[in-house]
């Protein structure tokens, strides 16, 4: 039987989630606010018209009120990339969640062993690293805590597979295996461009048609956003280059804030 899924969060991650997760059944969506429980409903609504046929047939309810997420069998947090505030989550899931209930955190690169412990129930918990945008990536990694049980593990592995999503299990590492090994290489892509003064065009499509990539590693890194790809750079060990920093403190940030490599 499917889970009921319950997520917590409003941004990309968290609506894309929420679209997909119509496949399983109805989905509550938390979000902290009314401005932004506004913009996850307008932004879920959009991308399951965008889905088509591929959506499911459950509804998703978007509300400010932690009480109704109970009921759910599967709480996943998709808030910002800092352990503190995913811990507050966890908190809030405590106070609602039922004791068979999995617990799934979205991080990309803390370590999913302490957010387990730190959440207190670390049997129940779950690295459930998704990709953006969820309704078109098919890979979810999926890293487990060592007092993870095995009920866990295949309740974890069956809800990737409910959501339509291949699931590939990793190692508790800082990046997991997908942003551990490229963003190395999107910042050595920024690298030859100090060095060469080639156009960022010119490199983007050069590794599309060269390498088969979908998105050139410049255009890929405003998709990201480069404050969010400098902070997984500082957590793999892989600080980003200098000028990506300088953009940054410009404010330029990639599509989000109109301006990044490109213009937009």
């Amino acid at each position: 039987m499917p889970e009921q899924i319950a997520i917590i969060g409003s941004g990309a991650i968290a609506c894309g989630l929420a679209a997909v997760a119509t496949k399983t059944g109805n989905v509550t969506l938390l979000a902290r606010s009314e401005e932004s429980a506004e913009r996850a409903r307008a932004s879920i609504a959009k991308q399951v018209d965008r889905m088509g046929e591929e959506a499911g047939p459950g509804e998703v309810t978007v509300t400010t009120d932690p009480a109704d997420l109970s009921g759910a069998t599967a709480f996943v947090e998709a808030v910002a990339e800092d352990a503190a505030i995913k811990g507050e989550v966890f908190e809030t899931v405590a106070s609602v969640s039922g004791d068979d209930a999995i617990w799934a955190t979205t991080t990309s690169s803390l370590s999913v062993g302490e957010l387990a412990r730190a959440s207190g129930s670390p049997e129940r918990f779950v690295g459930l690293h998704v990709f953006n945008p969820v309704p078109r990536m098919a890979l979810i990694e999926l890293a487990f805590p060592d007092e993870a049980t095995e009920a866990t593990r295949e309740r974890a592995t069956a809800l990737c597979a409910d959501l339509g999503k291949t699931a590939v299990p990793v190692p508790d590492l800082p990046g997991f295996v997908v942003n551990r090994l490229l963003f190395p290489y999107l910042f050595s892509a920024v690298d030859f461009l100090d060095q060469t003064g080639m156009d960022p065009a010119d490199v983007d499509e050069a590794m599309k048609l060269g390498a088969g990539h979908p998105m050139g590693p410049l255009a890929l890194l405003d998709f990201v956003g480069l404050d969010v790809s400098a902070a997984i750079g500082d957590e793999i060990g892989s600080p980003a280059p200098a000028r990506v920093q300088a953009l940054i403190a410009e404010g330029a940030l990639g599509r989000k804030s109109g301006r990044g490599f490109y213009e937009y």
